[in-house]
């Protein structure tokens, strides 16, 4: 799908709500401004988020060959290379979480993502042999082929990818919603492929209720309901992107540590935190360790995550929560 910052559509309920939506990054978006300053209209509101999401997309997008990660993915140079802020800012916070959850969360994992077929609608579902998988993952992991600095980006291996799908969506959110802060927008929802930040109040004057899908591919239920100010907030599933061989179903979400699917029975994690760019990244790398190491994790660093797990007799779903997010659920 195209990237497009512009040809957003927008309607204004009242005095008081502003509503737009449109296509970014590959996705859609969708933005609700509440009580905006009286000078603020929809014109200024549109050209926020036009700044913000040519910035992101200009940086961070792997669809367009001319962006800021897409050049330094085509470079041969292992030398260091100069990067922009909000590059610096994805980048380190990618390395953070990477090292935080040992190795779960991983930019470079896209070798073993194509290798599994999971690449493109092109791609072909395969289950590869396991000396593919060991040259796959030496092309795969920051310790192997990546060097990030406070302002630089420097490859261990010069055809080291980079792709920031699971933290890049967030990232666009948080900084939607810096440009809306500078024109005095306090009270907002930003979502963009399902990675939000609730800013403020909503349109009662209370915290955004935030529904959480059922991770059901036959089904678009709501499994729970958050109040959230203040917040990002992110979701991870792995129940509709999958091809099955000889009986077995074979996940998308690709555990950078063995090179293989995931094969718990955590069918999804959702977290909250102080920025939609780390509930994204978190919940790639929760998801990707399942319940019971990924809880475990969450209570000794204080992140707010809950699990939901496919029950054993296929019934339904049982989710668990670590005490932060409990915390913030009730505050």
């Amino acid at each position: 799908m195209p990237l497009c910052a512009v040809g957003l559509s927008a309607c204004k309920l009242g005095d008081e709500i502003l509503k737009f939506s449109g296509l970014t990054m590959g996705t859609t978006f969708s933005l609700t401004v509440v009580d905006a300053p009286r000078a603020v209209g929809e014109a200024e509101v549109q050209n926020a988020v036009n700044t913000a999401l040519a910035t992101v997309n200009k940086q961070m997008s792997n669809w367009d060959e001319t962006s800021e990660i897409s050049r330094f993915n085509a470079s041969k140079s292992t030398d260091e290379q100069q990067i922009s802020p909000e590059l610096a800012e994805v980048m380190t916070a990618a390395e953070q979480v990477h090292i935080a959850s040992g190795g779960s969360f991983d930019t470079t994992v896209g070798p073993l993502i194509e290798l599994w077929g999971f690449g493109g609608d092109d791609s072909k579902h395969n289950v590869p042999s396991a000396q593919d998988i060991q040259m796959a993952a030496q092309r795969s992991g920051h310790g192997n082929t990546l060097r990030v600095g406070s302002a630089a980006l420097q490859k261990k291996q010069d055809d080291v990818n980079v792709y920031l799908s699971a933290i890049g969506k967030g990232f666009g959110a948080d900084l939607i919603g810096r440009e809306l802060e500078k024109i005095g927008v306090k009270n907002y929802l930003i979502e963009i492929g399902g990675d939000l930040y609730a800013a403020g109040y909503n349109a009662e004057g209370s915290a955004w209720q935030i529904g959480i899908e059922t991770p059901d591919a036959n089904t678009r239920g709501l499994l729970d309901r958050v109040s959230v100010a203040n917040l990002g907030m992110a979701s991870s599933g792995d129940y509709r992107n999958f091809f099955e061989v000889d009986g077995t179903e074979y996940s998308h979400l690709i555990d950078p540590r063995t090179g293989h699917p995931v094969t718990h029975t955590t069918k999804s994690a959702t977290v909250l935190a102080e920025s939609a760019m780390l509930a994204d990244a978190w919940a790639t790398a929760l998801h990707v360790m399942g319940q019971e190491e990924g809880l475990a994790l969450a209570e000794r660093e204080g992140i707010a995550v809950l699990f939901t797990q496919a029950d054993v007799n296929g019934a339904g779903f049982t989710t668990t929560e670590s005490a932060r997010f409990t915390a913030l659920r009730s505050a």
